[in-house]
């Protein structure tokens, strides 16, 4: 099974709020990094790099990075999983975030993604700390399980193939302790999932799981509307 590559979703719906593509020139956007975002050097050369790369809509926001990074600063995480990592933008945010014997299992399939992360990560410190594994997510994660490593995580962020998603999900479930969070990208998939068609997989997934979220009692959640909808899934 392909993980670990996020996919360009199409934006004819609306534009999605996220402050490097659909809301790059929205005024009320820029008020809220102005006087909210606090990057780190380092990680703002590596989303300024990201940007000149023509995918550069598969990075994560920013603003929503932050958050993330927040969340897991509050629940003292030490060990995060990231399933799909792009350039490496949010695995470096996690990896800031983490204390110094941190952890952070970034699962992709591409060498020639990850690879423009790995420098950044290095100049930052914290290439130590992010254990890059290039193959696919669910063999990872199946490993991790295997290894006995089930409720040792605390945070993880799904943002790879949409086909996977409900897989990623259960695994990051097992992964995951009592009190930690899940994050999961791209649930609103730039509108689509408010009429999903027939033919289009990714959309009828990724609405699948989110029904399937909404009645899940072994999490509290909320859906929140940063970047291309994020879902936080708190494992009860």
């Amino acid at each position: 099974m392909a993980s670990g590559r996020r996919q360009v979703p199409s934006y004819d719906v609306i534009n999605t709020f996220k402050s490097h593509t659909g809301a790059k020139d929205n005024p009320l956007m820029g008020y809220v990094l102005d006087h909210s975002l606090r990057e780190h050097p380092v990680l703002k050369k590596l989303k300024l790099h990201t940007l000149e790369h023509p995918e550069n809509r598969m990075m994560v926001a920013c603003e929503q990075a932050q958050l993330m990074a927040n969340l897991a600063k509050l629940i003292k995480a030490k060990k995060a999983i990231e399933v799909g990592v792009f350039t490496g933008y949010n695995a470096l945010n996690l990896a800031l975030a983490l204390p110094a014997d941190g952890k952070v299992v970034a699962c992709d399939v591409s060498e020639e993604f990850t690879s423009v992360g790995k420098p950044f990560w290095k100049e930052a410190g914290v290439e130590h700390k992010i254990d890059l594994r290039i193959q696919p997510a669910l063999q990872t994660l199946d490993e991790l399980v295997a290894a006995g490593e089930a409720e040792t995580f605390d945070f993880a962020f799904i943002d790879a193939d949409k086909s996977n998603y409900d897989h990623y999900y259960e695994k990051c479930l097992l992964l995951i302790r009592k009190g930690g969070i899940i994050a999961i990208d791209n649930v609103l998939w730039g509108g689509k999932v408010l009429n999903p068609e027939k033919g289009d997989k990714d959309t009828q997934c990724i609405h699948k799981l989110n029904e399937k979220i909404h009645r899940d009692t072994r999490v509290n959640i909320s859906m929140i509307t940063v970047g291309d909808g994020l879902t936080l899934a708190f494992k009860l």
